[in-house]
């Protein structure tokens, strides 16, 4: 593809997409239908999760204001990339989809930290943390939103302003990349050590463990896996490929032509922005690692909401 301008070659490619929205629909539909599952196991077992309850209701809350914000988007790449809500809504949209990220981001961090110690450390840390849980929750949100913030500042449409650019305009863009690398540094490398580190030890402590039989840690150690893999697949690649397309951007703006590998990096950008869409809609499923009985109540759920849309469609033909 042979272009001297990124921003040309977005459109370019945009035009010609229409895997995204229809993931996006699919995301909006099931991601409604697994988060109010969730949040109703949430309310049906609040005593019961304790503290980490508020850690829940946060993530459920990052999840809904998310999801809430994919029918224009929706919208926008079924028209070809025409945005047609005025630059302030397209700002509140892409700031959404921060906060959702680095939200979910602290929120798990803050649920496998305490699953840590409530299974490494149990009498250490036993009623310590009831003071304190509200404030780490207000944390989390404060930072989220610092590391959204580019997305409320910097311009978001350029030229004959019908776009809704998921960066900002070339005059800006050396700066969004600045503020980009490091919020990726902060807001995912190092919550993503402190996961890793949390389950490793976990993992470790569990394996080398006397009182537990084989099926008893397999129990434990296999939610532990999924929600590593989970994690990993649906955060990294999109803030590797978007430091790559915004760093392209910076080359192509400051010495066009853009570099020739941006038009894979942005096609593989927008697999990983369906991925990252996609946590959104699997992150109830961190409620059924908790225990076996929410488990058992989120199936359930979910059983009746497909009996539900299995009636609608019968009544329908």
């Amino acid at each position: 593809m042979t272009t001297n301008n990124c921003t040309k070659l977005d459109e370019e490619l945009l035009t010609n997409n229409n895997v995204l929205p229809i993931f996006y629909i699919f995301t909006f539909v099931v991601g409604l239908i697994l988060n109010a599952c969730g949040m109703l196991c949430l309310v049906n077992n609040w005593k019961k999760l304790r503290i980490i309850n508020i850690f829940f209701l946060n993530l459920g809350l990052t999840n809904l204001l998310f999801l809430l914000t994919r029918p224009f988007m929706i919208v926008y790449y079924f028209k070809t990339a025409k945005w047609t809500f005025g630059e302030p809504f397209c700002k509140v949209t892409r700031f959404c989809f921060k906060l959702n990220l680095y939200g979910s981001i602290g929120f798990i961090t803050c649920i496998s930290v305490y699953r840590y110690l409530a299974i490494v450390h149990p009498i250490k840390v036993m009623g310590k943390l009831t003071v304190i849980h509200v404030v780490i929750s207000v944390v989390v949100w404060i930072l989220a939103s610092v590391g959204s913030l580019p997305d409320v500042i910097y311009p978001k449409q350029s030229g004959n302003n019908e776009t809704c650019l998921p960066a900002t305009d070339k005059e800006h863009i050396e700066e969004y990349f600045d503020y980009n690398l490091i919020w990726t540094i902060f807001g995912f490398c190092i919550p993503f050590i402190i996961i890793a580190g949390c389950y490793g030890h976990v993992a470790l402590v569990i394996s080398r463990s006397k009182l537990m039989n084989k099926n008893q840690k397999r129990k434990i150690l296999k939610p532990l896996v999924i929600l590593i893999l989970l994690f990993s697949l649906c955060y990294t690649p999109y803030l590797v490929l978007k430091n790559f397309s915004v760093y392209a951007k910076c080359v192509g703006f400051k010495k066009p032509p853009c570099p020739t590998w941006y038009d894979e990096v942005f096609a593989a950008r927008h697999v990983s922005r369906g991925l990252v869409s996609l946590n959104s809609a699997l992150n109830p499923l961190v409620y059924m690692c908790v225990s076996e009985d929410i488990s058992a109540q989120f199936r359930q759920l979910l059983q009746r909401c497909g009996q539900v849309f299995s009636c609608c469609f019968k009544q329908k033909s």
